[in-house]
């Protein structure tokens, strides 16, 4: 039995891919969520195939909740997104629905996705890995780059940038230093050095990304290094090639 979980704050659109879903005898579905937060508990507790995916939902959408998960499953989405979405859609997703939508072109989605899964030499395997490439291609989107979304303690947590201090490499993870503490996300710094804010946020060393706002001060160092002093009292190294930038940046 193939498992699904759909995730949209839209009680009729459930109901729909419900209705629609009773033709394949094949997929269960496991649970509705009116939610990212719902939708990633889900996905959590019932591991399943297959996701029906609204992005613009309340809380957090579709893709930020997307990036929460290690091995997110293969996604169909249902939705009526911007450009950027539509060309990783087109890209990178199973398959997309714009809303709204008939039957005839969701069985067309849902029979591309069986299609696949015959295909997969290993179809039990729960990851998809086009969805990590839509996730980078999505992230080019303003509308991805002015927030983060994070879990700590079992929680979700949304930042929103101009509260983030400076980003520092931490192994497969990144610290993000905030004014309201540090937490870690499951991205590489060249991710955040492409989506941040280039005239906000520097990278001023290839293990640190600063936000420019909280500089007051830039002190020599070592040979043809600095320091940047931040509000905060943090001391941030920056390389030779790292100064370059920032004076660029700071128009000095």
């Amino acid at each position: 039995m193939i498992q699904a979980i759909i995730i949209d704050d839209e009680p009729l659109a459930r109901l729909i891919i419900q209705e629609y879903l009773q033709a394949y005898p094949q997929i269960k579905v496991a649970q509705e969520c009116s939610d990212g937060f719902e939708g990633l508990k889900a996905i959590q507790q019932h591991k399943p195939d297959l996701i029906f995916l609204d992005i613009q939902m309340p809380k957090i959408n579709g893709f930020e909740m997307l990036e929460l998960i290690e091995e997110p499953p293969a996604v169909i989405f249902t939705t009526a997104f911007d450009e950027y979405a539509i060309r990783a859609f087109e890209s990178h997703a199973v398959d997309y629905l714009l809303k709204p939508f008939n039957k005839q072109r969701f069985d067309k989605a849902v029979q591309k996705w069986l299609d696949q899964r015959a295909a997969d030499a290993d179809p039990a395997s729960p990851s998809n890995p086009n969805t990590q490439a839509l996730l980078d291609t999505v992230a080019a989107s303003p509308s991805q780059s002015r927030r983060i979304v994070v879990k700590t303690g079992g929680k979700i947590k949304i930042i929103p940038v101009e509260d983030v201090h400076y980003l520092e490499a931490s192994d497969d993870y990144v610290k993000i230093h905030t004014k309201n503490g540090v937490f870690l996300k499951n991205k590489t710094m060249g991710y955040f050095e492409q989506t941040l804010d280039p005239a906000q946020f520097v990278r001023t060393h290839r293990s640190y990304i600063l936000n420019i706002q909280q500089v007051t001060r830039i002190d020599p160092y070592e040979k043809d290094s600095h320091l940047c002093l931040l509000q905060s009292g943090a001391r941030v190294p920056v390389s030779k090639s790292g100064y370059t930038k920032l004076k660029g940046v700071l128009g000095l």
